[in-house]
């Protein structure tokens, strides 16, 4: 018995089966992000330079995707997404959102007690990039790649005052309290402005949907993969739900999958010159929001909608080397000129709202 000659011939085989495995993966990860690019641009009328630039962001990263074709098993398929939509007559279109916004599927962000939707100066994605109804939401983007795709559909990352009225059906005064972080280094400021901005809000705890944690209520009822320890690209499915898929999982200013899916990447900014809601495009530091895919069976930490969290694999929100992961995604915000009020304190005339009033009843 020839052992050398053994053990290199089970070697070839071993990297001839990897290879192969590494080809038929880039294969089928391509195949779905042109499926994905196709999407975007007809979904939200892309021109061919956008999606070139979009295109370019994917490729430098070789990870940033709707999750790792070959190990991801999505509980739901986007066409029974699509099906169940139909089956109980539930439309996302929102013609008095798009024109406030000016796009698609984006919703705008204001204080009810105080103002009426025109009157708001933000909006935000109603689903998870790549906001569009019963697609899967886009993983594995650090957060300075989430920066630059805003950018190139013409809006910014959101401050994480914003994510958290858009959660908590209330876009309030940002409370920062960005004395707490005068002279202090990173980790010791975002602390301190945590705990008292936790202490404050923790009082009244809401999720988008109410003030208790729903089991059922979300995308939170899907699994992590059995070997998946760590988040590694090769073992960890981004086992998500089609964007939209729970349509009651949605804050009272109709934004939608806030708890469960994907956890997002927004900017948290200790002073104000690196707030995004300012026009900074120094920008501050990472913030998780929000929770992801697996939380009914494994709630690993809190998910309320003012939650701030830890400063877990923190660093600049622009750091070429910020965190990502099999869980991690992101939506976009755009600063908006806000308009005047109608006739009669701002309120819609009743012909505006039937064209949509029907489906609204519907989804509530």
């Amino acid at each position: 018995m020839n052992l050398p000659k053994i053990i290199l011939s089970l070697l070839f085989i071993f990297l001839t089966q990897a290879e192969i495995l590494q080809q038929k993966e880039n294969q089928e990860l391509a195949a779905q992000n042109e499926i994905l690019f196709k999407h975007l641009k007809q979904t939200h009328n892309l021109t061919d330079e956008q999606i070139i630039k979009i295109k370019a962001i994917f490729t430098q990263s070789s990870y940033i995707s709707q999750g790792n074709p070959i190990i991801t098993k999505h509980p739901v398929t986007e066409e029974k997404c699509k099906a169940m939509l139909q089956e109980n007559y539930i439309s996302y279109e929102n013609p008095r959102f798009e024109k406030i916004c000016g796009n698609k599927y984006m919703a705008p962000l204001y204080d009810p007690e105080t103002k009426v939707e025109e009157e708001a100066s933000v909006c935000i994605d109603q689903f998870e990039f790549p906001n569009i109804p019963c697609s899967y939401p886009v993983v594995w983007v650090r957060a300075n790649e989430a920066v630059i795709l805003c950018e190139i559909l013409g809006k910014r990352m959101c401050d994480a005052h914003e994510w958290e009225g858009a959660c908590n059906g209330n876009l309030l005064e940002p409370d920062y309290q960005f004395d707490l972080a005068t002279e202090k280094d990173p980790n010791t400021a975002i602390k301190l402005m945590r705990q008292f901005h936790d202490k404050k809000w923790g009082k009244n705890k809401k999720w988008g949907y109410g003030n208790k944690y729903r089991k059922g209520a979300c995308a939170t009822g899907s699994y992590k993969n059995e070997k998946c320890q760590g988040g590694d690209w090769s073992r960890c499915g981004s086992n998500t739900y089609p964007s939209g898929y729970f349509p009651k999982c949605k804050s009272a200013l109709e934004v939608y999958d806030m708890h469960g899916n994907a956890a997002e990447h927004m900017n948290l900014p200790l002073a104000e010159s690196q707030m995004s809601s300012k026009g900074s495009k120094q920008l501050g530091y990472t913030e998780m929001k929000g929770s992801w895919f697996v939380f009914d069976t494994y709630y690993a930490h809190e998910d309320w909608c003012r939650w701030r969290a830890p400063f877990w694999h923190g660093s600049k929100v622009m750091d070429k080397n910020s965190h990502h992961n099999y869980h991690l995604g992101f939506r976009c915000c755009k600063t908006i000129n806000p308009q005047k009020k109608e006739q009669g304190g701002g309120f819609p005339a009743l012909y505006q709202l039937l064209p949509y009033f029907f489906t609204r009843c519907r989804q509530n």
